[in-house]
């Protein structure tokens, strides 16, 4: 008996040594950065090599060629609006950012597929969504790790900043926020919506809250051409748990014909079922 114990608990050590894994820090440490540029979301992931001795730009990253922009998988970038990049106007979404380091300047490319371990297998010009070609600036300190900043942050714009070594290179973007805001302050200024009104209406409804005043936001709500077929219903039922019937019945005729020509069957048959009930 000693002996299968002992035999079980070798079994069960080998296991555990079979699925452990050995854990060591990254040589080029992965970071992510999010910055909010006036209204506009924004973020980096991208790896940070070390200088470690070594001869960076021109040695280590060539010059005239394109580099991934830091190590491992592609550097990514995403702005949850759209922006304006040199006069060009680059998508909300996901970019990769590859550049082409030369001494005097370098040329930043924003790349639509952001998925690749590095540079893509086969290189699409149609998938460079804009590109710059930015200024070297030589700074008076080394900085050792790749380093990806927002810098020159502003309600309208903001730099992507890259530092290695003794050179900075800045991207500046342009964020659309005046045209967010002036949107915001109008709808606010014009008041609650049609459907502001239908789910104001609708809660009142579920949850037997003042029902004359649910009738009024429903009135509103369907006030325009056409109104769709479920905010119809909603009104019929508001309609009859007040009592009105007879209102309830003509809003029910017509949630029916809008249904009827939308085909939805669930809305044909509720409407039919009501109007049915409330004719009693």
């Amino acid at each position: 008996m000693l002996n299968k114990v002992i035999i079980l608990m070798l079994f069960i050590g080998l296991i555990s040594t079979a699925n452990a894994q050995i854990q060591t820090p990254q040589p080029s440490p992965f970071a992510k950065i999010e910055q909010m540029v006036g209204l506009t979301q924004v973020s980096l992931e991208y790896s940070r090599p070390a200088m470690r001795g070594r001869t960076i730009f021109g040695g280590l990253v060539p010059y005239g060629k394109t580099w991934r922009t830091g190590a491992n998988m592609n550097t990514k970038i995403t702005f949850a609006h759209d922006v304006t990049i040199d006069g060009q106007e680059l998508k909300k979404g996901t970019y990769a950012v590859y550049t082409i380091p030369n001494e005097a300047s370098w040329e930043v490319l924003f790349y639509s597929d952001a998925d690749n371990g590095g540079l893509p297998q086969k290189w699409d010009d149609s998938k460079v969504a804009a590109k710059t070609t930015v200024s070297v600036d030589k700074m008076s300190f080394n900085v050792e790790s790749f380093t990806m900043t927002f810098d020159n942050l502003s309600a309208n714009s903001a730099t992507m900043g890259i530092s290695w070594d003794d050179v900075y290179v800045g991207v500046k973007f342009e964020v659309p926020t005046d045209k967010i805001t002036s949107q915001s302050i109008e709808a606010v200024m014009a008041g609650p919506s049609g459907n502001d009104y239908f789910q104001a209406a609708a809660y009142y409804l579920a949850e037997g809250k003042d029902l004359k005043q649910a009738l009024e936001w429903m009135q509103k709500a369907t006030a325009g051409e056409n109104p769709p077929f479920w905010q119809l219903r909603t009104m019929s039922l508001i309609q009859a748990e007040l009592g009105d019937k007879t209102a309830a019945i003509a809003t029910a005729k017509k949630s029916l014909a809008a249904a009827q020509k939308a085909n939805n069957a669930d809305y044909i048959k509720m409407n039919q079922e009501s109007i049915t009930k409330w004719q009693q």
